[in-house]
């Protein structure tokens, strides 16, 4: 069984990306891996120099994500160039780590993708869709707190996603995560003994 987990920011993904590694069942996380496919000599690091140039590298030739984000972010033509290098490579090494994991006999795959919904994924990809949600006011008090920046910042970044509201209809389960771990923890293991993983 392949397993999408998504969330929005702030609501604990990766907490419950944690607990199915604890269970012993792996995740393939697609920022790592989205970290992972610019780095110096990586294909989509290429095609990055050859559209943006060389200035938006450090001396040590590695990537100025900083540079390079406030490029797109103002551009959406440049942001679509950079999705459409970066995209196909971090699904082409989420597929290779996933058949990896499958030939070593997995049974259940967790694929952790942030924006899962956002990105238009095929829903074909996933036997399951596994959604953390938390209520807006905690989202917003969780975020805060943990990235120490302003209110106003926070709500652009909350606002930039797609409203939890309108993901829980998409999922095939949804793990609330306004409560305690242990709380959470429960509601996995239910969600999985639902799905009857083992």
């Amino acid at each position: 069984m392949i397993i999408g987990l998504t969330g929005s920011i702030a609501t604990g993904k990766s907490t419950v990306a944690k607990m199915f590694k604890d269970l012993g069942i792996p995740v393939i996380d697609a920022d790592k891996i989205a970290r992972e496919v610019v780095e110096p000599g990586e294909e989509a690091y290429e095609q990055i120099i050859q559209q943006f140039g060389t200035n938006i590298l450090f001396s040590d030739g590695t990537l100025d994500r900083k540079k390079l984000g406030s490029i797109v972010f103002q551009n959406e033509d440049k942001r679509e160039t950079l999705n459409q290098i970066v995209h196909p490579a971090i699904q082409k090494k989420m597929d290779a780590y996933k058949n990896n994991y499958l030939q070593q006999g997995f049974k259940t795959i967790v694929l952790d993708i942030p924006l899962l919904f956002e990105g238009k994924r095929d829903r074909n990809e996933f036997d399951k869709i596994l959604l953390v949600a938390v209520s807006e006011d905690i989202q917003l008090a969780r975020l805060l707190e943990r990235d120490k920046m302003g209110e106003e910042d926070a709500r652009n970044r909350i606002n930039s996603q797609m409203p939890i509201k309108e993901k829980i209809p998409l999922a095939d389960a949804v793990i609330y995560n306004n409560g305690t771990l242990n709380e959470t923890k429960e509601q996995l293991l239910r969600i999985l003994n639902d799905w009857d993983v083992n």
